[in-house]
């Protein structure tokens, strides 16, 4: 372990100006505009999706929460209520 912190303490500090390997262009190894604006896009469209799954949540809870409320005021509903509350009110199971 201490000769890994020695040599590690020792190491060569990285050049001050990184240069290419010849033959490459900055534009070769950069993602360029088309890059940063897919990149910029992404981020948008995640943000958006972010702020609507919340906003859908919050929908969600609300009624989940004004729907016990109700039940509450009501007492809990009956096979009637389940019922007309499925639409099958006046029908009579056979």
């Amino acid at each position: 372990m201490h000769h890994l912190l020695i040599a590690l303490a020792t190491a060569p500090a990285p050049s001050p100006t990184p240069s290419l390997r010849p033959g490459l262009s900055e534009d070769q190894v950069t993602p360029g505009l088309l890059g940063f604006l897919l990149t910029a896009f992404i981020v948008v469209l995640t943000a958006l999706l972010i702020v609507d799954m919340v906003r859908r949540v919050r929908r969600v809870r609300y009624r989940a929460q004004v729907e016990e409320e109700r039940q509450g005021r009501a007492g809990e509903p009956g096979p009637d209520a389940t019922t007309e509350a499925n639409g099958d009110a006046g029908r009579s199971e056979r």
